[in-house]
């Protein structure tokens, strides 16, 4: 009898660990079905709505503003998610929120409906200067849009086919802070799509302009370069190890991730400090 109850037990017991799994993978499936009707169709709600309303504007200015319409909406969510999970997790390590998965499923398809965006772009600006006569006959415009935006398509890729399953998989519910800390990052992307809308509408030498710029390279800084040195000082206090030796007490490839992940956004960082030094020298 005892036998027959622990047979039981253990047939529940697996049911119930099956029952889980069974609703974790329709969650899963149902936050990616969700974000990847969300994003393309509010793209194609901004680009109908800048069609009817602003009709001075090319196609291709139209396509651009909608893609950094819906860059912005999904940086302010990540922002939000950032912040709330930042905020609840009192250990760095061990304390979790349900949003740092479930966002993270969510906007997953992101990423490959930005590659279709930032390509359905770059498409009408090759378009526009094919129409003046500015593009030679050979220009291949895949080929043009792959060396002109490598470095962005390599950084949405490794998001999604490295870190996704990282984050949903492998880290075994640990570092929710830490994600946190990544999605808010994403605060300077507004204020990077409000300079390009700005500059469609031929706003660059207004004073919000100049603001927004400085705002930017703030925000930038702070969120996308100073957020890396801050998660080893986090961890350093939470375990009461100086910051400068947390590299010493972690897994390698963790401080190898960070690396990899801090590269780009320096680079980035000196495309937007050139940019807006050479514009306050025009001035």
């Amino acid at each position: 009898q005892a036998h027959t109850h622990t047979h039981r037990h253990r047939q529940s017991s697996n049911s119930n660990s099956q029952g889980k799994e069974g609703k974790l993978n329709s969650n899963m499936w149902h936050l990616l079905l969700l974000g990847s009707l969300f994003f393309p169709g509010l793209f194609i709600l901004a680009r109908r709505f800048l069609q009817a309303n602003f009709p001075t504007l090319t196609e291709g200015d139209i396509v651009t503003i909608s893609v950094r319409l819906v860059s912005s909406v999904q940086a302010m969510m990540a922002v939000f998610a950032g912040f709330t999970i930042t905020s609840s997790c009192k250990h760095v390590m061990k304390d979790r929120h349900w949003i740092s998965t479930d966002y993270v499923l969510f906007a997953a398809p992101y990423m490959a409906y930005d590659i279709y965006a930032m390509y359905l772009s770059h498409w009408y600006k090759h378009k526009m200067k094919s129409d003046k006569g500015q593009n030679g006959a050979s220009v291949n415009i895949v080929t043009d849009f792959l060396k002109k935006n490598f470095l962005m398509l390599l950084h949405h890729l490794v998001l999604l086919l490295v870190c996704f399953p990282i984050v949903v998989y492998y880290r075994k519910g640990l570092g929710d802070f830490f994600l946190g800390c990544l999605l808010l990052a994403e605060l300077s992307t507004p204020f990077v799509s409000l300079a390009k809308i700005l500059g469609r509408f031929g706003k660059q030498n207004t004073l919000l302009y100049k603001v927004n710029g400085a705002i930017v390279l703030l925000t930038f800084f702070f969120c996308r370069i100073l957020v890396f040195p801050f998660m080893y000082w986090a961890y350093g206090k939470q375990y009461g190890i100086p910051a400068h030796r947390v590299p010493f007490h972690i897994p390698f490839h963790c401080t190898v991730c960070n690396a990899l992940l801090m590269a780009p956004q320096v680079y980035w960082l000196t495309l937007i400090a050139r940019k807006a030094g050479k514009s306050t020298k025009t001035e």
